[in-house]
């Protein structure tokens, strides 16, 4: 289950409305099928194992990462294929809590005279498929906070658009962390002032950009800006309450942005999970970052802490390492050059 889990982790970011699941097919000692969701979200892993093993996954053990589908969709479904090959035996991490299945695809295996166990390693399990469980049991995207904060508390410095605070490992993980995640969030004001693209730009993982979405109640975003630019490339989300002037829309629908009305975060985030979004990035500014913190919609906090000293006009972080939220609790920590790194997470 170790394997699978480790194996989800593969395409996480780029299954669409589908988690990441592993399976692995073990037969005799040794290893006859294993597969993750492919990229788009099909086909599921557990057909690809199977196919994989052929003939080998009669009498075998499959060790999936979340409970076999048990409804048809765009294919049949995982509990039915895994019946049809003679498998013996399924390890499952999690119940699936998607209503079309949670407890039906173990029920299936189960009728059919498979030897099922579930809860293995479930712990575990959570945290690999948090961003999918936050969605189907809460209605909105998995949100982490990244913040680069600088050795005074500063994450910038007013007036001078982009201010390089962490050195190049720190930034290359960042861009690991966009690949994984399906959507990244920033406020018109760091639009403007950065002029950023948001996309990843690491070799072999350009292809894996998150959806980008901008706060922007006026509809300020310049059509010339990289964004939009790109939108047609990558989409691009602007977010405002209210649609006003209605010359500045068509600018920035022409450029291929999509203009959403949201009255708040909440239904902001509402509106994202019901397009199949699961997990989303903050990266800026100190005013986003405080309004999400503020309306209790943060679930993990990244600190990247350098050295670097802004000194005046510097734009204080809402968060550092000395002073972290009520609620959260550091789970991991490390270095990435002479750049400190801190994982927090929320209490459940």
């Amino acid at each position: 289950m170790a394997a699978a889990m480790r194996l989800s982790r593969w395409h996480t970011g780029q299954t669409e409305t589908n988690p990441s699941v592993a399976a692995v097919l073990v037969k005799d000692g040794a290893i006859v099928g294993a597969a993750v969701t492919a990229p788009g979200g099909r086909p599921h892993a557990e057909s690809q194992a199977l196919a994989m093993a052929g003939e080998k996954a009669r009498g075998a053990t499959l060790y999936v990462t979340l409970e076999p589908c048990s409804h048809h969709g765009r294919t049949p479904p995982c509990a039915d294929a895994t019946v049809a090959a003679g498998v013996a035996r399924v390890v499952v991490g999690l119940t699936d809590p998607d209503p079309r299945v949670s407890g039906c695809g173990l029920a299936i295996l189960r009728d059919a005279g498979i030897e099922v166990e579930s809860g293995v390693l479930e712990e575990e399990g959570r945290q690999v498929l948090r961003a999918y469980l936050m969605r189907q049991t809460r209605g909105r995207p998995y949100v982490t906070l990244k913040l680069a904060v600088s050795a005074d508390g500063m994450i910038g410095r007013k007036g001078n658009g982009q201010v390089a605070i962490t050195g190049p490992a720190a930034r290359a993980q960042v861009h690991v962390l966009r690949a994984e995640t399906d959507a990244i969030l920033v406020g018109i004001g760091t639009a403007l002032a950065d002029d950023p693209e948001l996309t990843v730009r690491l070799p072999g993982l350009e292809g894996r950009s998150p959806v980008r979405i901008v706060l922007d109640r006026g509809l300020d975003l310049p059509p010339t800006s990289k964004l939009a630019s790109t939108a047609r490339h990558v989409p691009v989300l602007n977010v405002t309450i209210s649609p006003s002037g209605p010359q500045r829309q068509e600018q920035l629908q022409e450029a291929g942005v999509e203009v959403l009305e949201a009255e708040n975060l909440h239904t902001l985030l509402n509106a994202l999970a019901a397009r199949g979004l699961s997990s989303l990035l903050v990266e800026g500014g100190a005013g986003v970052a405080r309004n999400f913190l503020d309306a209790g919609l943060v679930d993990r906090i990244l600190l990247f802490e350098s050295d670097v000293v802004i000194g005046e006009a510097g734009i204080e972080s809402p968060v550092v390492h000395s002073d972290i939220p009520d609620g959260f609790s550091l789970v991991r920590s490390g270095t990435f050059a002479t750049d400190r790194y801190y994982e927090y997470e929320r209490s459940s």
